[in-house]
């Protein structure tokens, strides 16, 4: 359904909401340097580092540079995500191997009462941010669109150029968007149309994920616009 040249169909909303999303992401993205795309501004910060030089126990990806990756865990701002998986049926045990964790972790999550404890989750660069969402959109086109056989974690080929790494991202963003522009309303339904194997998306129907990716996209987009904010306003750690 179009009204006065605007989509209000589903597909329609959400690809204009991502296309608004990458617009404002490219603008707030052009001028990207090599410091401050890899810019630290704490002590103990994520990044993409050479292969060797990690400071994280999981760190992935197939070439020289790899990106920064802790151990298994459920966020406190994921618990009510965890809480509706369990109360839609699944399996406590297929909770725990969705979030990588054990079946002990879980069941502690589910006896929680009151509000979480904010997590104390790491400060990450630019980089990281940038690798991040590269890594996770190459992923799910590759397990919805593409051959469905491909490590997720050796799809993106990290490298500590700004230019290179913003070259690469756009490429990706794009064959995400001309695919996604090409599902029927029946896929949008269809539960398990993205095999993507990090996460839930083989449990969801397939309106569910995209939902899930824009809002991935533009989380991890507003916080990369802060960190050039403050490199810009000379943000250091003492103040």
């Amino acid at each position: 359904m179009e009204i006065e040249g605007t989509r209000t169909d589903r597909l329609g909303l959400l690809l204009d909401q991502f296309d608004q999303a990458r617009e404002m992401a490219q603008v707030r993205l052009t001028g990207l340097g090599d410091d401050e795309y890899l810019w630290e501004p704490v002590a103990g910060c994520w990044s993409v580092r050479r292969r060797g030089e990690a400071v994280t126990p999981r760190a992935y990806g197939p070439g020289g540079w790899v990106l920064d990756k802790g151990a298994p865990q459920i966020p406190a701002n994921e618990y009510a995500e965890v809480a509706r998986q369990a109360a839609g049926g699944m399996p406590v045990a297929k909770i725990a191997d969705d979030w990588s964790v054990s079946v002990e972790r879980v069941e502690q999550v589910l006896a929680h009462t009151g509000e979480p404890e904010p997590d104390r989750t790491p400060v990450t660069t630019i980089a990281w941010r940038l690798g991040h969402l590269h890594s996770c959109l190459a992923g799910q086109w590759e397990w919805t669109f593409g051959a469905r056989r491909q490590d997720p974690e050796l799809l993106v080929d990290f490298t500590p150029s700004a230019a290179l790494a913003l070259q690469r991202f756009w490429a990706l963003i794009d064959r995400w968007r001309e695919s996604v522009a090409t599902v029927t309303d029946e896929q949008l339904d269809t539960v398990g149309f993205s095999q993507y194997p990090y996460g839930s998306d083989p449990d969801d129907p397939f309106i569910v994920v995209l939902a899930g990716a824009n809002l991935e996209f533009i989380h991890h987009m507003a916080e990369i616009a802060l960190l050039r904010d403050l490199r810009r306003a000379g943000f250091t750690a003492s103040e």
